[in-house]
């Protein structure tokens, strides 16, 4: 049994989507992000940077429990525990390996800072909605440039693409973004057919809408968030 501190965002996405790729047995646990449930101390014990999803795999190696925070090392934890979604062929592994940190330090980042300083952020900021817009285009264009010459960002579907389908899907509200890179929408369309991807998606879903009022605000982006812990 493994839990899973999750809240639907694109970071939980990821984790849920493997899980339903390979049918693992999973508990959710849910870290109510908006409320501050974060910075509980007993989830900080398992994810020290207050953030979800983090996991306790209770068979972990040697048959003892792990607790394990930040989703891409999480995903490469589960390829290699299942064997499933990373290849061991050393080539193969460290080429979805690089696709991982790719979303990681760049996919994730430049997306999450547009959808804050478009949709969040109490001003809007032009310079800084351009230079991530533009950064997050950017970022697009290399996928379509290696969706053109692989049907899959490591080749093979793999942990690569469920950790960046979540933050990019979104583009689907933006058809001349689309029209643009058709190898990505090639690769948008096939990854949203999988079964296991809108099962891994629809994981607490059904939430009822939250306003972000100043309470959510603070926990999220101001004072809560950057207390000493």
């Amino acid at each position: 049994m493994i839990d899973l501190y999750y809240w639907p965002t694109p970071n939980g996405h990821k984790i849920t989507i493997f899980l339903e790729e390979t049918g693992l047995e999973y508990k959710i646990v849910p870290v109510n992000i908006r409320k501050g449930e974060q910075f509980a101390p007993e989830f900080l014990k398992i994810s020290p940077n207050n953030r979800m999803p983090a996991i306790v795999d209770h068979n972990g190696p040697g048959g003892k429990p792990l607790a394990l925070f930040e989703s891409g090392a999480i995903l490469i934890y589960l390829g290699e525990k299942t064997g499933k979604f990373l290849s061991s062929e050393p080539h193969a592994k460290y080429t979805t390996i690089q696709w991982v940190m790719f979303q990681m330090g760049g996919i994730g980042p430049m997306f999450g800072q547009r959808g804050h300083f478009l949709r969040a952020a109490p001003e809007k900021i032009p310079y800084a909605i351009d230079r991530y817009t533009n950064e997050s285009r950017r970022l697009l264009n290399v996928m379509e440039k290696r969706l053109a010459e692989a049907e899959y960002l490591a080749g093979d579907y793999s942990i690569a693409d469920m950790a960046t389908y979540p933050w990019v899907v979104g583009t689907r509200r933006e058809p001349e973004e689309l029209q643009a890179r058709p190898n990505f929408k090639r690769w948008l369309d096939a990854i949203s057919e999988r079964p296991a991807v809108k099962r891994g998606l629809a994981v607490m879903a059904d939430l009822p809408p939250e306003p972000l009022d100043e309470e959510a605000r603070s926990i999220l982006y101001g004072n809560k968030q950057f207390e000493k812990r």
